[in-house]
């Protein structure tokens, strides 16, 4: 596990293994229908990262993925079922994200940033384009670059 991850509170490493779920649910939700196609997506690949991904966040991806199905029922039970405020409260979850990234080594940070960018991407692309086929629909597009979390260069 990367050492900056285990050197942080409790509370901020809970903020980091839920950006997984929230980013899932962010970009199921935009089009204020969250899909199982979407869920899945976020799923398997999550899951895909526990061994094809950067090798120092392939243990993040292990715990995520350890209780991520959960995870996700537990925050849909308990997020607003309204879009908008569901969308609002994830977001500000998510910008939770940009008093910790400086808090690790930069390289990581980056990673894991790019990471979240390409895992919003994959949910998205779950149920846009013809019939839910290699495209972005224009609303989780809107979400999917995470304009509420400040780019990590």
């Amino acid at each position: 596990m990367i050492k900056s991850i285990e050197s942080l509170p409790a509370e901020k490493q809970k903020i980091l293994y839920d950006a997984i779920p929230y980013v899932t649910l962010l970009v199921a939700g935009a089009d204020g229908i969250i899909e199982d196609a979407e869920l899945e997506k976020g799923e398997k690949v999550a899951h895909i990262r526990t061994f094809h991904f950067h090798q120092e966040w392939q243990e993040y991806y292990k715990k995520v993925d350890e209780h991520l199905h959960e995870r996700l029922l537990e925050l849909i039970r308990i997020l607003p079922r309204q879009a908008q405020q569901r969308q609002e409260a994830i977001s500000k979850e998510l910008s939770k994200l940009n008093s910790i990234l400086p808090l690790l080594e930069p390289k990581h940070a980056k990673h894991f940033y790019d990471g979240l960018l390409s895992f919003a991407r994959h949910v998205a692309k779950a149920s846009g384009g013809i019939v839910g086929w290699m495209s972005i629909g224009p609303k989780e597009a809107k979400v999917a670059d995470l304009p509420m979390i400040e780019p990590v260069k």
